[in-house]
């Protein structure tokens, strides 16, 4: 039964969390954001943390924990005013192939990466001509004996250098041979580390308005193993869908955690700041957007806990998924607005230390779905309405 009562060893996780961040601040943030660095010390202490590998069986040297523990981590990381999107892939990576990767592969990947040795950070589906079509990608494997060759393009993807493993999705067969569309495509894990050294895979980084390595890569006669297919040959379409389900889990709590990280920094200004002999925060025009964005989060938040539950339970979630996605992100930009509108000038002015957020939550609308597709799914799978796509 789904239980919203936190437990104390949970409560424990979370206050660790929240110290570790303490060490990261403001000023650090503003340093890797200017110069659009990856944040390695920050990366390298949430790995001594365990945080990063929460989602393995603790058989493999993980935490043990499921998807619903791992949301409530990255949440707190985001809220602490820390990125979260420098580590979330390789919580919801790792969660979605401990259940889709067989006996051999999760022996053989899953201790190193709990260990730190490997860091998987990587998931390339989209491309240039395909986007959030996902039927119609077009990188290639060929069978070739007891190997893969995989030629093709991806467009879009983090962490490419920052990773050791790519989770990559590709077709194996056109989609005039197959029944279906869904059908005829292919997951395989890549060492992507050797795969940049031997030039079979070359990353080109994209210039963005905000502190995120995404990258095109060009993929050229790569070898993959039989081995490090991942789930079923043919059905890799399929086996995406949990990928994308733990995925939105984790990134709307990521949302979340920034919202009220800067829904705080809104509320703290508001008290401080005193205008006509009162703080401006007595005023109901500002209080009450702070109050309704707020309200949202906290509608939300119970929405990602049941969403969670559901996913931990081997259950049915693409519903409530897909809705925690619309809803995280449509309140995460509100709650950058209102903290905007509130501290003004401030706001505006890097020191005021939220509008490195501001310009992050933007991302959190496209990605790692569009909005308008994740409508659309409530519409047509979930109201039966006709299909628009």
């Amino acid at each position: 039964m789904l239980d919203f009562q936190i437990s104390e060893e949970l409560k424990l996780i979370v206050e660790t969390v929240r110290q570790a961040c303490a060490q990261f601040d403001d000023a650090y943030w503003r340093h890797v954001d200017s110069k659009k660095i990856y944040p390695k010390e920050f990366v390298d202490q949430m790995v001594k943390y365990g945080f990063l590998s929460m989602s393995i069986p603790s058989n493999y040297g993980g935490g043990g924990t499921g998807v619903t523990e791992s949301s409530m981590v990255i949440e707190e990381i985001a809220r602490s005013g820390c990125d979260g999107g420098a580590i979330r892939a390789q919580i919801y990576l790792t969660a979605a192939f401990n259940r889709i990767a067989n006996q051999d592969q999760k022996d053989e990947y899953l201790p190193k990466i709990a260990r730190g040795d490997l860091r998987f950070q990587t998931f390339a589906v989209t491309e240039a001509r395909a986007g959030t079509e996902t039927t119609n990608i077009s990188t290639f494997a060929e069978k070739d004996g007891d190997n893969y060759v995989i030629n093709g393009q991806k467009m879009w993807i983090s962490r490419v250098m920052e990773s050791d493993l790519m989770l990559l999705l590709a077709r194996n067969k056109k989609v005039g041979e197959v029944s279906k569309k869904t059908l005829g495509m292919t997951l395989f894990l890549v060492d992507l580390k050797k795969a940049l050294r031997d030039g079979t895979v070359k990353a080109k980084p994209i210039e963005m308005m905000i502190n995120h390595s995404a990258n095109e890569i060009l993929i050229e006669n790569l070898v993959v193993p039989k081995e490090c297919v991942v789930g079923e040959v043919g059905r890799g379409f399929y086996h995406v869908l949990s990928v994308m389900n733990s995925e939105r889990i984790i990134n709307s709590s990521d949302t979340m955690g920034s919202a009220h990280f800067l829904l705080s920094k809104a509320v703290e200004y508001a008290k401080m700041r005193v205008v006509f002999g009162r703080p401006i925060g007595q005023n109901q025009g500002v209080q009450f957007p702070i109050a309704s964005a707020y309200a949202k989060l906290e509608a939300a938040s119970a929405l990602r806990f049941k969403a969670a539950w559901l996913y931990d339970n081997n259950m049915e979630c693409g519903k409530e998924a897909n809705i925690l996605k619309y809803l995280s992100s449509e309140i995460g930009v509100e709650a950058s607005n209102v903290a905007m509108t509130t501290m003004g000038g401030m706001g505006m002015a890097v020191e005021g230390g939220i509008e490195r957020k501001f310009r992050e939550m933007r991302l959190h609308i496209i990605a790692p779905v569009s909005n308008n597709l994740a409508l659309s799914y409530i519409a047509s799978k979930v109201l039966d309405l006709p299909r628009s796509y």
